[in-house]
């Protein structure tokens, strides 16, 4: 794997996600992936690193409680046992928590069908013997239990005797007569792994035994009696056995740990794994990240972009590069956020590249760089000699010989700490070296010539930083097409400069200064207004949508409970029938059996007439015709053109109502409401043979129609993806009524949203053959090209 620049990620401050991943994983072989993690140049690696993320922040929403609590670092332990070392009881404590925390998390991820986490489960082995002969053989807390071997609970009863022997003597001599004399205290204590008694130093010869130890003093002997010292030994001899028995079991333990070191080393990693996962998934919760689209050309679409290391009210930009345009050059006032723009558009890069989720809104689009350079901050150092200027050139002149094709480099204050003309001469220099090379360039800057230049030069593109001037304060938001300004003499107001200083400053910029700061001034405010004016518009459209919407749900409502009253009416009149004809049936029987008198015949089809009464009544017969000038037509009612033969349903009324839209299977027709008849009444009146015949001539004017009036091209940009699909639906249908061989449809760029809705659309549709992205000389990818 090809590793990335290494100064432009630490530059970019891509190590401080990392030490945000690292503080979120649960334990250290987590916390070591998430320290060691680096964005990939390789797509494949990236496409996994984000399903990772996506996959296990799914299940953590699922299943909050899943994770890998209780396990622990058992490498070491694994590694010891199996080069032949003996494990101690918290090795083993540690190695049977962590079986437990696999087994826990196996549980949690069963029949998962994430295909990630479903490999991931199949390394969590269980190791079902090596698992119940650990908790056979420790407690909870790592004390080796008398269960562990069957000879290990003898040895420690036989122990516990002798001692309790040995303790026990001891307790009556030194309560005795004859030796309470001779001790320092009526105490039994312990020296060198003997129990003894304290003896005073005068009396020694009034105990016979072995002695052990003195104190400081010398006035006190600590003496084994002699009548205890077999008992002494039997304990010791006891505490040896068991010593030796446990041991063996260790050493048994360790062998069977070491038989499992290579499930318990993949059980280590999946838990790892896990928790480096789980980290990435909390991380982007944190953020309220998205999982961004991969790419496939060089092209950044980011929707509300947020700085990651930012806190409190973050403004996002929207940022885009590499669509229509290769460089992006920002302007605007110090402390306006053009270098925090560049930061965000190089660590989004970063985390997208090493499969985290960005901190930007869904529909966010981001290719697989090759590499990314930065050229950020002072690079300014006195114990190398280098002046602001030359720690930059230093920087720059390593990102030229490296950037090329998908590539992204980003560059702030391009050309700044020198000579202004000079400097943006070599600014502008570079940024078409860049451009040759193929590479996406961002760039700050403050100098007026570089606006000219984004302005003059294809595929470069202004942009600017908004700048508050009744507060003196930075809005941060980020406005591409338009250059900022440095809104110097505007500040110095502000501060309370004087005038005539402001003024004489004014005076000494050129005629072509001036003009261009008042035609930037100018083009700003048409701008304000413009957008002023579509906020407005925006509103008023989704007013309109909720109240369509309402206007929906209450139609359907109605149309519910109209369907439920029908469904009522209809099961109560098919439960009458159903007893009716059981009690005809019933009478039947009764006639085959038996002579039946007229009395109860009648009684029998009295009670039926009674059940017929109870059915709900006929629909009533239609009324006559009625002149077609009488009619008031309403949306939803069928109808039927007279001259040309569609019959559908009103969907639209024009006009005052002097016309009416039909909906006839796919299409729709407008049709002057004195053509129309209610469909009913003429499919009552007119035969098959008549009806078909003028079905077919209408259907053949209504190809003429269309022939004469539809377009070879439809242009929906600007347009809501709902609203273009509907459109383009009609289109396509016109089309071929039309007889049209290919059309194309002309969504443009953008997102890449609405051209995504309009080629699948397009695609599904069951008129067209084939849709395709346009080629050179059709618009590109801005454009689709159907035939039918």
């Amino acid at each position: 794997m090809t590793v990335m620049d290494a100064k432009s990620i630490a530059l970019l401050e891509f190590p401080l996600i990392r030490d945000r991943l690292a503080a979120a994983a649960g334990f250290d072989p987590g916390r070591r992936l998430a320290a060691a993690l680096l964005p990939s140049s390789d797509r494949v690696l990236v496409e996994i690193g984000l399903d990772e993320t996506t996959q296990t922040r799914e299940l953590l929403a699922e299943k909050p409680q899943a994770g890998i609590g209780g396990a622990h670092d058992i490498g070491p332990a694994i590694g010891r046992a199996a080069r032949g070392g003996r494990l101690d009881a918290t090795q083993f404590a540690s190695i049977a928590a962590t079986l437990e925390a696999g087994a826990r998390l196996r549980d949690a991820l069963a029949g998962d069908r994430r295909p990630l986490l479903g490999a991931l489960a199949r390394d969590l082995h269980g190791l079902p013997a090596l698992r119940s002969t650990l908790e056979r053989s420790f407690d909870p807390v790592g004390e080796l239990l008398d269960t562990a071997s069957p000879r290990l609970g003898g040895l420690r009863r036989a122990t516990r005797l002798a001692y309790e022997r040995l303790r026990s003597r001891l307790e009556q001599l030194v309560h005795s007569s004859e030796m309470g004399a001779a001790l320092q205290d009526p105490i039994v204590t312990l020296r060198n792994g003997r129990y003894v008694v304290p003896v005073r130093a005068e009396a020694r010869g009034r105990v016979k035994g072995i002695v052990h130890d003195a104190s400081g003093s010398g006035q006190t002997l600590f003496v084994e009696p002699l009548v205890a010292v077999e008992l002494g030994n039997a304990w010791r001899e006891a505490q040896v056995a068991e010593q030796q028995e446990v041991e063996r079991i260790l050493d048994e333990l360790s062998a069977l740990v070491a038989s499992q070191a290579g499930p318990l080393g993949e059980l280590l990693g999946a838990l790892a794994r896990f928790d480096f996962w789980s980290a990435k998934a909390r991380l982007a919760e944190e953020l309220d990240a998205t999982r961004a689209e991969v790419g496939t050309r060089p092209e950044i679409s980011l929707r509300g972009a947020r700085h990651p290391g930012l806190t409190g009210s973050v403004v996002p930009i929207d940022v885009e590069l590499g669509t229509d345009f290769q460089a992006l050059l920002v302007t605007g006032p110090n402390t306006g956020g053009k270098t925090v723009t560049l930061r965000t558009l190089g660590l989004l890069a970063l985390m997208h590249q090493a499969g985290l989720h960005v901190p930007a809104d869904p529909g966010s689009r981001l290719p697989v760089f090759r590499d990314i350079f930065a050229d950020i901050g002072d690079e300014q150092s006195v114990a190398q000699s280098l002046s602001t200027f030359s720690g930059h050139l230093r920087s720059i002149v390593r990102i030229t010989e490296a950037a090329g094709p998908n590539t992204l480099v980003l560059l702030d204050e391009l050309g700044a700490g020198t000579d202004p003309t000079e400097g943006s001469a070599l600014a502008q220099a570079l940024l078409d070296h860049f451009l040759r090379a193929g590479a996406l360039v961002a760039a700050t800057t403050h100098y007026a010539e570089l606006k000219v230049y984004a302005h003059t030069t294809p595929g470069v593109r202004n942009a600017s930083v908004e700048f508050n001037l009744e507060t003196l304060s930075p809005t941060y938001r980020l406005r591409i097409g338009l250059p900022g300004g440095s809104q110097a003499f505007a500040i110095a107001e502000r501060l309370g400069l004087p005038p005539a200083i402001v003024a004489d400053a004014r005076g000494r910029l050129t005629e072509g200064q001036v003009a261009f700061e008042e035609t930037l001034a100018s083009i700003r405010a048409a701008d304000v207004e413009a957008r002023t004016v579509l906020d407005r518009a925006r509103a008023a459209e989704i007013k309109a949508a909720e109240a369509q919407r309402v206007a929906e749900e209450e139609r359907r409502g109605a149309r519910r409970e109209r369907q439920a009253a029908v469904t009522t009416a209809r099961a109560e009149a098919e439960r009458l029938v159903d007893d009716l004809r059981a009690e005809i049936r019933g009478a039947q029987r009764r006639l085959q059996r038996e002579t039946v008198t007229a009395p109860a015949l009648d009684e029998v089809l009295e009670r039926a007439e009674e059940q017929l009464a109870r059915l709900p009544a006929p629909a009533p017969a239609p009324p006559a015709p009625e002149a077609a000038g009488t009619i008031e037509w309403r949306v939803g009612a069928r109808a039927r053109s007279r001259s040309r033969g569609w019959e559908g349903r009103v969907v639209a009324l024009e006009r005052g109502g002097r016309r009416a839209t039909l909906e006839v299977g796919g299409m729709r027709v407008s049709v002057g409401v004195e053509d129309l008849v209610p469909a009913i009444l003429d499919a009552a009146t007119k035969g098959s043979g008549g009806h078909q015949q003028e079905a077919a001539s209408g259907l053949t004017a209504l190809r003429l129609d269309r022939a004469r009036s539809v377009a070879s091209s439809l242009d929906v940009r600007g347009a809501r993806v709902d609203e273009a699909i509907e459109v383009v639906g009609r289109y396509l249908e016109d089309c071929s009524l039309a007889g049209l061989a290919s059309a194309m449809i002309n969504h443009g760029h953008g997102t890449g949203a609405l051209r995504d809705a309009v080629r699948a659309a397009a695609a599904a549709h069951p008129l067209v053959r084939t849709a395709r992205p346009g080629e050179r000389g059709e618009g590109g990818d801005g454009a689709t090209v159907v035939t039918f």
